[in-house]
């Protein structure tokens, strides 16, 4: 199968993915959360005013009316109206997931920017102390919940020394005119900087393992002893020749890594009060928001799909040896 062909065949399996999730999401949010008129009406309305409300939103509809209203209206980008906030879901999630977003990638970025040359450095230690209290604390961090992680460092950081802020993304109060007004600020820098460290802190033990230990089998291929054959220096050797061809099985866990993070979130942004997407899901389906929360799923979930179809096409590129099957 060349490469065009498996390019077309993943695409369709993502898109063929995409639809299995919405069509969970769409049944399990009205079979499992309760009636949504109890949160839009008010106590004391009669049985024909509360109709009316479901009326309104297109609850009256059959089940199967309101699914094929809902897929269709999915794929135009037009996900309703949110119970809660009385106002169009799609504004609400492109809000939330800009803040989101730019905390998990600033924290990602932090963990492999640590992480995969830590490990490579760890490898070429491997067995000194620096190697074990290396891998010691890498695998503390991820071990750590990062409620806990969080909560230590609101403490310790923002109660008892007083340097950090511990919550929101600025200081009240505040106007931004637009969205990168809002992020390109000293303050939200030092808003970011707590729950960023606390994140990268977790996601920072896989890059740092993966890399040391895949540096490990890389230097007992043949290329690395006729590069040491040739009398190049160690340095030399450790990150041009064998890092490169270590950072495969790394590009692979980064997709899994950003999937994880965009599920991971909620906890994160519920302990520093972060207004994410994440955050915005918990209080969805408290509120029996379903518009708003079924959509905030599944735009989570198209975002891992294309993660993954993106680091396939990648792969490739890092290594010519892969094959299209």
């Amino acid at each position: 199968m060349n490469r065009r062909n498996y390019l077309i065949r993943r695409a369709l399996q993502a898109l063929a993915s995409l639809f299995v999730i919405a069509t969970l999401l769409f049944f399990l949010f009205r079979w499992g959360l309760p009636d949504p008129t109890t949160a839009l009406v008010a106590d004391g309305l009669s049985p024909e005013q509360r109709e009316l409300v479901r009326q309104s939103f297109g609850l009256d509809q059959p089940l199967w009316r309101q699914y094929l209203l809902f897929l269709q209206n999915a794929v135009q980008g037009d996900f309703g109206f949110s119970f809660h906030y009385r106002a169009p879901v799609a504004d609400i999630i492109w809000e939330r997931l800009g803040n989101t977003m730019v905390l998990m990638v600033t924290a990602i970025l932090v963990a492999y920017i640590i992480g995969v040359p830590l490990g490579a450095w760890l490898s070429w230690r491997r067995g000194t102390r620096a190697d074990t209290v290396g891998i010691f604390a890498g695998l503390m961090f991820r071990s750590a919940p990062m409620f806990w992680t969080g909560m230590i460092g609101i403490l310790v950081f923002g109660v008892m020394l007083g340097f950090l802020p511990t919550s929101g993304m600025r200081t009240l109060p505040y106007e931004a005119s637009g969205f990168f007004d809002k992020i390109t600020t000293v303050d939200f820098l030092w808003h970011l900087t707590l729950p960023t460290i606390v994140v990268a802190l977790y996601y920072l033990g896989s890059p740092l393992l993966i890399m040391r230990n895949t540096m490990l089998e890389v230097y007992g291929e043949d290329f690395i002893e006729m590069a040491r054959a040739k009398g190049l220096p160690e340095r030399t050797i450790l990150y041009k020749h064998a890092a490169r061809n270590a950072l495969l099985p790394v590009v692979t866990q980064l997709a899994v890594t950003i999937g994880l993070a965009a599920g991971g979130q909620v906890v994160v942004e519920v302990v520093f009060s972060w207004p994410g997407l994440g955050r915005e899901i918990l209080n969805a389906v408290r509120t029996s928001d379903f518009p708003l929360a079924q959509a905030s799923f599944l735009v989570m979930a198209a975002f891992v799909i294309t993660l993954n179809l993106l680091v396939d096409i990648f792969y490739s590129t890092l290594d010519p040896r892969v094959s299209f099957k």
